[in-house]
């Protein structure tokens, strides 16, 4: 005999899928219909959105009952992306390992992306000395614990290769620090 779902579970799920929908939202209601469409789009692009980012606002309104006016966002996101496309940014943002969604304009795309490459390469180079450095002492735990010789003598290897490759991951970490300060 089927027995079906507690109906005291049903309100559970109901709020979960509400919460989960909601966070997709990019804005409230409320928001929606009290917004200052100029400054969104400064604070969007200030931000790096993309120039598409404005249709999530669309969606986002559409319960409200809410146009977004798209000739104020526009004119906000084109000033904050251009705060946002300068090359110091664009090291910042790549050395913290952000994702960059293609929206800077094509005359400050290519000195953005240049030193977005070099905050990046250092970001992926530190990646990977902490990846080793982990590695390495969680090898040198394992050592410790460790009563079996051949277990140990088979660490030992491995915490010799650990530190030789943690050895070149720091030169290439130096090596895209040195790059970047050229």
């Amino acid at each position: 005999m089927h027995t079906p779902p507690t109906p005291s579970l049903r309100p559970w799920a109901a709020a979960a899928v509400l919460a989960l929908l909601a966070g997709c939202a990019t804005m409230s209601v409320e928001e929606c219909r009290t917004a200052d469409w100029y400054e969104i789009g400064m604070r969007d692009g200030q931000s790096g959105k993309a120039r598409s980012y404005f249709e999530e606002h669309v969606s986002s309104c559409k319960e409200a009952g809410v146009r977004p006016d798209m000739a104020r966002y526009m004119a906000g996101r084109d000033i904050g992306i251009r705060r946002f496309c300068t090359p110091d940014n664009g090291f910042e943002i790549g050395r913290q390992g952000t994702y960059y969604s293609n929206a800077c304009p094509a005359d400050l795309e290519y000195a953005f992306l240049q030193r977005y490459r070099a905050g990046k390469a250092i970001h992926d180079a530190q990646r990977k000395v902490d990846d080793l450095d982990n590695r390495l002492r969680e090898r040198e735990r394992k050592l410790d614990r460790s009563k079996d010789d051949k277990e140990r003598e088979q660490l030992r290897r491995e915490i010799r290769d650990i530190d030789r490759d943690l050895r070149r991951a720091r030169d290439d970490l130096w090596d895209a620090e040195r790059r970047a300060r050229r």
